[in-house]
């Protein structure tokens, strides 16, 4: 099972700016589609956005973080990152990344292998 292990959360002002990255312990991490999910205190997990396999070069993101979030992967450092800008409060959750689901049509079904977290908390 492939190690995962987010990083880059932190508090930041609406408005502001994060990146996270999710880094793998597998040397085949381009074979996986990926996703960034979310949980924020008393609601239940949701899909951010997701990226294909391979070049990345499909990807996927839930309306409420369109044109705010981008998602990416550099395969040489078997690293996924979302860059996140404009943050709204609402967007304060526990942010993970998932690996090793199946990217089909802009849909993004959850894979087997999930990193711990990284709390992103937007507050003036």
């Amino acid at each position: 099972q492939v190690q995962l292990v987010e990083s880059g959360g932190g508090l930041v002002q609406p408005g502001g700016s994060l990146r996270l990255s999710c880094a793998s312990s597998g040397s085949i991490f381009s074979i996986y589609a990926m996703g960034w999910y979310r949980q924020a205190p008393g609601k239940q997990r949701e899909l951010v956005a997701a990226i294909n396999s391979g070049s990345g070069r499909s990807t996927t993101y839930a309306d409420s973080v369109k044109g705010r979030f981008a998602i990416s992967r550099d395969n040489a450092k078997n690293t996924a990152y979302l860059q996140m800008n404009n943050l709204k409060p609402e967007d304060t959750a526990v942010y993970y990344c998932n690996v090793g689901g199946v990217y089909y049509a802009d849909t993004y079904g959850i894979g087997p292998s999930w990193g711990q977290g990284t709390q992103v908390t937007v507050s003036s």
